[in-house]
């Protein structure tokens, strides 16, 4: 009886301990999160961009996105993409797109996006407040389909659209590094963005000045403990340096080796 009561009293203690840390970590990495408001750099222009996504030189897929502003304090940002070639004979994949936020906090109000498989469909929409985000998944496969839901309570977090335009705003000085939270699809994130310097950088679209920033993502799991990410280890993106800012290149180590997207063409809107 004494041994039992002994072991109940040290499992409780350790118990009390862990939640004790992981609380503290908890706050922790939450105070270390950027503070600051969108910054005063100009407003991206409604534009057309086109993407090719691949691996060790070889286009898998390619993306259209089409980045408008809208009536209300609102933006959004509408894409398609699809894989191509032998890659789409060995993996069919087609995903829409849409997502809308506020433009003056950059905060996001909701994304819906859609995947089309050969044999499986997934639905995820994602509702955005002040606290947090609900996410609505529906996934169906050979007719049968099912709807979950689940909510992640965490305030100022952000979609990976409105996370790159928050980033965009920012002064972006040699040095400088940013955390923000951001929630993609099924997971929350925590994003640390690091200004590695400028250097000049050559794509499919032309050549460019651009910014060179470290990324590095780190999983936030349901009692807000932070955790490595499975599949990603970090990347590198390059952003043109100049009054437009746009996403060039991504180069993203993961599971299955070193993935990338490229800028292949910008049309905007309202030329100057």
């Amino acid at each position: 009886m004494f041994v039992r009561t002994k072991f109940q009293s040290t499992q409780c203690a350790i118990t009390i301990l862990l939640a004790f840390c992981t609380g503290s970590l908890a706050a922790n990495w939450q105070a270390t999160l950027s503070k600051d408001p969108p910054g005063n750099f100009p407003d991206l222009r409604a534009l057309r961009a086109s993407y090719r996504f691949g691996w060790s030189g070889l286009t898998a897929a390619t993306g259209e996105i089409h980045f408008t502003k809208q009536s209300g304090d609102k933006c959004q940002f509408e894409g398609t993409g699809r894989t191509i070639g032998l890659v789409r004979l060995l993996w069919k994949l087609d995903v829409n797109h849409h997502a809308v936020a506020k433009s003056e906090t950059l905060h996001p109000i909701e994304t819906l996006q859609t995947e089309s498989y050969r044999s499986k469909k997934i639905v995820t929409h994602l509702t955005f407040t002040d606290s947090g985000v609900t996410r609505a998944r529906t996934e169906g496969e050979g007719g049968a389909t099912g709807t979950k839901t689940r909510q992640f309570s965490l305030p100022d977090l952000f979609d990976l659209h409105w996370a790159a335009l928050y980033l965009r705003s920012q002064p972006l000085k040699d040095g400088s590094v940013y955390r923000i939270v951001v929630y993609p699809a099924t997971n929350a994130y925590l994003a640390t963005v690091s200004v590695v310097g400028r250097e000049k950088t050559h794509v499919h679209a032309g050549t460019y000045n651009a910014i060179k920033l470290d990324l590095q993502l780190k999983r936030i799991g349901k009692h807000l403990e932070l955790e490595p990410h499975r599949k990603f280890r970090r990347a590198t993106i390059w952003v043109s340096d100049d009054s437009e800012r746009l996403l060039l290149r991504i180069d993203a180590q993961v599971f299955v080796g070193t993935v990338f997207a490229e800028l292949q063409s910008v049309h905007f809107d309202n030329p100057k």
